[in-house]
């Protein structure tokens, strides 16, 4: 299951591209309808981040000690981030139950 990171990782570099995207729209628009709909792209990006960013505190705040860049790199990255903490929780876990079966 090497695979996984590198979609993550591939996931994440696409969704920095698109944030990058809207950002310089909001900066300097772009030409006709474009501008309009990456502003609606990116005021539905942020609520659903928002979003991710709640589910988030909620499910891992028990399972890892958790800082304000966890919260940021979620808030950016949205669902691959929630998958590589998933990961990194899951791999805890595995660790955690083969030192009490040994």
């Amino acid at each position: 299951m090497k695979t996984m990171p590198l979609l993550i990782n591939l996931g994440k570099a696409i969704t920095l591209i698109a944030w990058l995207m809207m950002a310089y729209n909001l900066a300097i628009p772009f030409e006709g309808k474009v501008a309009i709909i990456l502003n609606i792209l990116f005021a539905i990006t942020c609520m659903m981040h928002c979003f991710q960013v709640a589910i988030f505190h909620m499910l891992f705040k028990t399972l890892l000690p958790l800082a304000k860049q966890d919260y940021l790199q979620v808030f950016i990255f949205g669902i691959f981030s929630l998958l590589a903490y998933r990961q990194r929780v899951m791999g805890a876990n595995e660790r955690q139950n083969e030192g009490q079966t040994s």
